[in-house]
């Protein structure tokens, strides 16, 4: 009997200790945070991004959800890239709309072509 009462009163001792710990109560204060996981597979910045990329793109869950500042990031870096790419389709069917535009004015300033094509 005395052994179990040895063995509840340690448990309890061991149990407040942590406790304390934990909860700051001790001389050295509270645990410190523990380092942000970051983002483990950024986006390429030696190439555009790809489908590939996107698809194997994982944030790293934080206490609340995702870490903002990293989706901010990837989407941000997204969006450019999109934007880009969209000025460039627009460039190249302006300029494919000018070389059909010219070539059909050319074939209808030739005599004897406005009906061949």
């Amino acid at each position: 009997m005395v052994m179990f009462l040895f063995l509840v009163v340690a448990l309890a001792v061991v149990v407040a200790a942590v406790t304390l710990a934990v909860v700051g109560g001790g001389e050295s204060g509270p645990l410190p945070e523990a380092a942000p996981e970051r983002l483990r597979d950024p986006l390429p910045v030696d190439r555009p991004v790809g489908r590939a990329d996107v698809e194997s793109l994982r944030f790293p869950v934080a206490p609340r959800g995702y870490r903002m500042s990293d989706v901010d990031d990837a989407l941000g870096r997204l969006a450019a890239e999109l934007a880009e790419r969209d000025a460039r389709i627009a460039d190249l069917e302006s300029a494919l709309a000018g070389a059909r535009a010219a070539a059909a004015h050319a074939r209808a300033d030739k005599p004897g072509q406005e009906g061949r094509r």
